[in-house]
This record gives C-alpha cells, structure tokens and sequence, in this order.
C-alpha cells in the first residue's frame, strides 16, 4: 500500500481501484453513464478559431502528449506557439491565475488578449477515475488571463455545469473549440 502514495495522483488513483477490484467491486467512470458531460467535436461558443489559434492549439496538444508519461498535468497555456505556463499539482484555475499575475506584473508582455488554454486527458490515464474538467470558473480565469479561447479535447474533458460555462464564455468572448484529441 506504501507504493500507492508514490508518484502523482494517477498512480494512486489506479492503486485505489485495483484494490477495489480485487475485492469484486466494478469501477465505471462517467463515459458508461453519463457521455453527455464530454466536450463535443467542433466549435463550442464562438468562432471557430483562427489561424494563429489553431497553431497554438497544435503546439499545446503536441505538448500535452509529450508530458503525459510524467504524469504533470492536463492542461497548458500557449500564445504564439510557445508554453506560456503548465498545470502541474496546483491545478487549471492557479495556473490561468498564475498566467493573468504574470501578463499584470509584466513579466509576459503580450498586447490584447491573446494564447489559448488546451486541455486533455493525460494519455493512460484511467478515465474512470481521473477526467479533465472545465467548469465556470475556468471561464472566468481564462478572461482574467486575457486568452482568446479554450481548446478542450473532445470526448475527454468534462464540462462541469455545461449551461453556465457556454453562457460565461459567450459573455467573456472566448471560443471554447473541442479538438480532436
């Protein structure tokens, strides 16, 4: 059970369950129940993403894929092909807040609002038990960090409250675009 409690939230997610299993429980994640909560395919809210944007989305899931054997995080922000910042253990609405600090502080001098949070599911990961989500609050620390939108992988990431994130992105005009992860 010591092992358990090394490596991120993933390993001991995983050893968790297999005890569970072991004891004949059956573990289902929302997919079976519930595939209705996943990020669609295509344009969520807004335009569809420009060619600036769409760059950064590539660049954002190419790094993503890069970084899930280490078990980091789910998410990233870009703007103009380069990582802005990484979620890692303080999670998505520290990390945005971290980018809008950093863009007020001056250290990112970036004109207008600009970059893209993308989000998915590390790759491996057990999706009954660990999903990516985005939520309300999401919204509302991507427009504090002054990004054009949100790529979210489709199928993979969880949107929490799903009639209150669309109408807060509508509202902050960002595009929320699932990716074909």
């Amino acid at each position: 059970i010591a092992k358990l409690f090394r490596g991120g939230d993933d390993t001991l997610l995983r050893g968790v369950a297999r005890l569970f299993e072991a004891e004949g429980f059956r573990i289902v994640g929302p997919r079976e129940f519930a595939p209705g909560l996943f990020a669609p395919r295509g344009e969520i809210v807004g335009p569809y993403p420009d060619e600036d944007a769409r760059a950064d989305i590539a660049f954002g899931a190419r790094l993503l894929e890069t970084m899930s054997p280490f078990d980091i995080g789910q998410g990233a922000v870009i703007a103009a092909e380069r990582a802005l910042a990484v979620e890692a253990a303080e999670g998505t609405d520290a990390m945005l807040a971290r980018v809008a600090d950093l863009r007020s502080g001056g250290r990112l001098r970036l004109k207008g609002r600009v970059g893209v949070f993308v989000k998915a599911a590390k790759r491996g990961q057990d999706v009954r038990l660990d999903l990516p989500a985005v939520g309300p609050a999401t919204i509302a620390a991507a427009k504090r960090a002054q990004l054009v939108g949100l790529a979210i992988a489709a199928g993979e990431v969880l949107i929490a409250d799903r009639p209150a994130f669309l109408k807060a992105a509508q509202d902050a005009g960002l595009f929320v675009y699932g990716w074909p992860a």
